[in-house]
């Protein structure tokens, strides 16, 4: 990813959700099934209230390269390419990407020359670029953060990072 476009203006929502802290067990249930207990969801002890400040109404254009993995190089890129463009087109997608969380899905189409970035400067602090994950295979990886800053619209993404993680 080389830049994103902000096209709308800022704006926030806020959600406050419960969630249950513990995990269901099998083995727990089907006692609870055959001799009865079990707890009720909403007790207190067995929630966690948690906050989400999220974006609203938002609408990007998002400028980036095709980078292949290592078993597709033996293939011409502009099959990579051009596959992409058709899925853009169509709005189509392999897996639904999302913003965040997996609640704020991202519907995506192609831009357009009217599409411009708002005239709007701010300092966004840090933000996290990706996970660069261990070399041994272990699945385990560390978070890579930027200082980002949105001039103009724009937020650029430090190239120099992606050689940190490996791509």
């Amino acid at each position: 990813m080389r830049q994103i476009e902000v096209l709308k203006p800022i704006r926030y929502f806020s959600i406050l959700r419960n969630e249950v802290n513990d995990k269901m067990v099998v083995s727990t249930a089907r006692g609870w099934a055959r001799n009865g207990g079990g707890y009720y969801a909403d007790q207190p002890q067995h929630r966690a209230q948690r906050h989400t400040l999220a974006l609203r109404e938002v609408a990007y254009i998002i400028r980036a390269e095709q980078v292949l993995a290592p078993h597709a190089r033996d293939v011409h890129p502009a099959k990579y390419r051009d596959q992409f463009r058709r899925r853009v087109e169509r709005g189509q997608c392999y897996h639904r990407p999302y913003l965040g969380c997996r609640e704020f899905c991202a519907f995506f189409g192609p831009s357009s020359p009217a599409d411009q970035p708002i005239k709007h400067s701010e300092y966004l602090g840090q933000m996290l670029l990706d996970l660069k994950y261990n070399s041994d295979g272990s699945g385990e990886g560390r978070p890579v953060f930027f200082n980002a800053r949105l001039e103009n619209g724009i937020l650029r993404v430090p190239q120099d990072l992606y050689k940190e993680i490996g791509r």
